[in-house]
């Protein structure tokens, strides 16, 4: 395999990568922490670079985005669209999610639109502890 070859993962490396995707979706904690336990990446992205990290932010699971930040997920990862996963929480309303991110170490006024802004558009200011 010569250095210009793309690596081709097989079924099996597929298979559980989107095993994962859908555990940081339902909110699986217990059962995507053990993966990360046993050496699954926590900052796996999907093909749209959505991070298991956000899938779990958008999605409303405070306690499953805890567990990947844990495990050395980076709460500042943005997507293929430059949105990160505070936004898609703030967008989302999700405001333990968002209080999990943060205190994780999110910035409110990283990706295209940020946080910050999201919470502007959205009336969601009070997110951020400030009134609309």
């Amino acid at each position: 395999m010569s250095s210009s070859d793309s690596y081709q993962p097989n079924d099996a490396v597929l298979a559980l990568a989107s095993k994962l995707f859908d555990l940081a979706r339902e909110g699986e904690t217990e059962t995507l922490a053990a993966y990360l336990a046993a050496g699954a990446p926590a900052d796996l992205t999907n093909q749209k670079g959505d991070s298991l990290i956000m899938l779990a932010a958008y999605h409303g699971h405070a306690a499953t985005v805890r567990a990947l930040l844990e495990h050395g997920g980076d709460p500042n990862r943005v997507n293929d669209r430059g949105q990160s996963p505070l936004a898609g929480a703030v967008f989302k309303g999700e405001e333990e999610v968002v209080r999990a991110l943060l205190d994780g170490g999110a910035n409110p006024d990283l990706g295209s639109p940020s946080a910050r802004e999201t919470a502007k558009m959205f009336g969601r200011a009070e997110l951020f502890g400030r009134p609309n």
